[in-house]
């Protein structure tokens, strides 16, 4: 049998499972991976600025292509800065091999340059962190790391020192058979037999709903109008539940509007399906009132059952599966009372706020941001995909992004890092080069990995970055106001991007007149290829969840700063008030 190098046949063997390219930067220990990509057809090398954004990228194409993406790093430094992007890949159960090349193997240990222990650092970030100890190990190895990426949703990192990259192994073909489409988990009778009766005993139900409904949402509607339920969403349910829902009343949280809160709190059985909401405090929870809603969680993943508040049932099993069985199990009927209630209080809500960027936006100067993101919203191809900025842009896009089923809307829902939407955009726009892809980059995110506009360049991108600039770090700003500290450290010179892009070879538009943003915005979303967006926008405009709590509010009080309490909420009031005409009289 032929011999080959182990960097060479992982390569390959990479390639012919589907992997399309490798993000990284170029360096030393990495070097036979690189020489072994520049020979393989099918597969390239992607050059970003920093490792931390290739992880990012890798992430991202992982999340909209449901398949395995590869970053890599150089031993020491090259490998440690992929850490940031990591984290988020594997706390988001995005399918990613990370490369992490190491020091000569016989020099591990003696304190050598560059030295770090790779198989340590990213254990918390990784469902599997091996070293690679000889080249046929490392075909073992290998296996072991894209089944188990693939398998458990996350991150698998593979420690490999260069000198073993370079040794030869027989050049075979793959011949371990990879699981690649997964089963679903069916419930237990038992289990099933208890939700039905907790369903037929309660007077009101409400549904809460996270990422883990994708796929399940057509069970979602039914269950819903079956038990006149409302529908309220995590920003990880929101791309799936929030389109043409009847039954919506908005989203919880802290970048939360409209009826969501008060339909889990004033129920008497609240569902939680597929969704791992970490804010407790707004969650009903037992004690919160007198009388509490029971729980009941849902989740394909059962370590996340009832690790947030007390449940009153546990349900291990795919959403989809369950509400499927569920179903014929469901002998009461329900009044349609507390949903239309609930939908009634949505559509006041979100009316009662909506004046916040409508008023005299267009003469409002700097310009109103959620007057951007409603702009945005409308221009918007039908199936963009959005990456957003850890910040304030979380809450623009959750508020005014309104999602139909083909966009793709997606930050870093679950680790909140700062800097992730541009380089997410990158891999995001090498997964789909034809399709419409918004980097919403607040000033403080794009400031951090501004040198992935250089990528951006070098691989000509079809990626449009549209940047927040506000000058501020607008949520640390809004963290400090309602603990009732003067905000301090937070706001910065006024910098131009678009200088900055037209430096590098991107072409630009600064906008700073509310009355030239839709036609100059349109233009530059049509524009081919890469294109950098710097809207100048007011760094007052902070936004409050809700449900406030007085010490928020004396906080404000306290810090005597100019805030809009609200937002606006974008075409979700005529979804609103749609359903509200809806209702029978």
């Amino acid at each position: 049998m032929a011999r080959t190098s182990f960097a060479q046949l992982l390569v390959t063997q990479l390639r012919d499972l589907g992997v399309e390219r490798i993000y990284g930067v170029v360096g030393d220990s990495l070097n036979p991976i690189v020489d072994a990509v520049r020979t393989t057809e099918g597969i390239e090398w992607i050059h970003v600025r920093n490792e931390e954004a290739g992880a990012f990228a890798a992430g991202a194409e992982a999340r909209l292509t449901g398949k395995l993406a590869v970053c890599a790093g150089s031993c020491g430094p090259g490998n440690t800065h992929m850490i940031q992007g990591l984290y988020d890949a594997h706390r988001d159960g995005a399918p990613v091999l990370a490369i992490a090349s190491h020091i000569p193997s016989g020099s591990i240990g003696t304190g050598f340059f560059q030295e770090t222990h790779p198989e340590a650092l990213f254990q918390e970030c990784s469902h599997f962190c091996e070293l690679v100890n000889s080249g046929d190990h490392g075909t073992t190895m290998l296996h072991i790391a894209v089944q188990t990426a693939i398998a458990k949703q996350g991150v698998s990192v593979l420690v490999l020192p260069g000198d073993i990259a370079d040794q030869e192994v027989d050049d075979g073909p793959w011949t371990r058979d990879l699981a690649t489409d997964m089963g679903r988990v069916q419930p237990a009778p038992g289990p099933v037999g208890r939700l039905a009766e907790l369903i037929d005993e309660a007077g009101t139900v409400t549904l809460f709903t996270g990422a883990g409904v994708r796929g399940a949402r057509e069970e979602v509607l039914e269950l819903a109008d079956r038990v006149k339920a409302p529908i309220g969403h995590a920003f990880g349910g929101k791309e799936w539940m929030q389109y043409d829902n009847p039954y919506d009343v908005g989203m919880s949280g802290l970048l939360g509007y409209g009826a969501c809160y008060e339909a889990m709190h004033e129920a008497d059985l609240v569902i939680l399906l597929g969704t791992d909401f970490p804010y407790t405090e707004f969650l009903p929870g037992h004690g919160s009132s007198k009388n509490p809603p029971k729980i009941v969680q849902i989740d394909a993943d059962a370590s996340r059952l009832g690790r947030r508040i007390p449940l009153d049932l546990a349900v291990h099993g795919d959403v989809a599966l369950t509400l499927q069985a569920v179903m014929p199990l469901l002998t009461s009927s329900k009044s349609h009372r507390f949903l239309h209630r609930m939908l009634k209080s949505h559509h006041k809500a979100l009316t009662g706020v909506v004046s916040a960027y409508t008023k005299n936006v267009e003469r409002m100067k700097p310009i109103h941001p959620e007057f951007v993101a409603a702009t945005l919203d409308d221009l918007a191809a039908d199936d963009a995909v959005f990456t957003v900025d850890t910040g304030m842009c979380n809450v623009w896009g959750a508020r005014y992004i309104t999602p139909n089923g083909r966009r793709r809307v997606f930050g870093s829902w679950h680790h909140g890092t700062m800097a992730n939407a541009l380089p997410q955009a990158i891999g995001a726009s090498l997964a789909y080069p034809d399709r419409q892809v918004i980097s919403m980059s607040g000033d403080g995110g794009l400031g951090m990995l501004m040198g992935e506009l250089l990528t951006v360049k070098l691989h000509q991108l079809n990626a449009k970055i549209l940047v927040f600039n506000n000058s501020s770090l607008g949520m640390v700003k809004l963290e400090m106001l309602v603990e009732g500290l003067p905000d301090h450290g937070t706001d910065h010179e006024d910098v131009d991007y678009a200088a900055i892009a037209h430096g590098v070879g991107i072409p630009s538009v600064r906008i700073t007149d509310p009355k030239k943003l839709r036609k100059d915005l349109e233009k530059a979303l049509a524009t081919d290829g890469p294109m950098l967006i710097d809207v100048v926008t007011d760094p007052d405009a902070l936004s409050m969840p809700p449900k406030v709590t007085a010490q928020q509010i004396r906080g404000f009080a306290t810090a005597s700063t100019k805030i809009v309490l609200g937002g606006g909420v974008g075409r979700m009031i005529d979804m609103a008030a749609s359903n509200v005409r809806n209702l029978p009289r």
